[in-house]
């Protein structure tokens, strides 16, 4: 059985869609492991950013996948969650229009409807 969390179609902006997955990762292995689940998940192979953190054994660690800066905004919403040994994974469907700063607007309420979920607090 999957640890993978997945909370699809949560925020819907000018084209755009975003999703927001988790689970549990000890180590850069375990978060590469539920990347590769959830891109086998039909739609989400199509996804323009899959952007992730995590707190690994205390140490953390993160990835933009191209959406500049949100790896970092999701990193900090989980450190000061207290979230560790777990990553966030914030999927983005581009829509065509840019969002400018509404895209860290939508990560940011992404991880925190993910934090909702899991009973933890933003």
């Amino acid at each position: 059985m999957s640890g993978l969390l997945v909370f699809d179609k949560i925020i819907s902006d000018r084209g755009s869609r975003y999703a927001v997955s988790g689970g549990a990762a000890r180590d850069r292995d375990g978060v590469a492991a539920l990347l590769d689940e959830l891109r086998g998940r039909g739609r989400f192979a199509k996804a323009t950013h899959h952007s992730w953190a995590a707190i690994l054994s205390g140490e953390p660690a993160f990835s933009d996948d191209g959406e500049k800066g949100a790896g970092g905004l999701i990193l900090q919403m989980i450190e000061r969650a207290g979230l560790a040994d777990h990553v966030v994974i914030v999927t983005r469907w581009y829509g065509g229009k840019h969002l400018g700063g509404d895209r860290f607007r939508h990560v940011a309420d992404a991880v925190r409807h993910y934090l909702a979920e899991m009973g933890q607090r933003a």
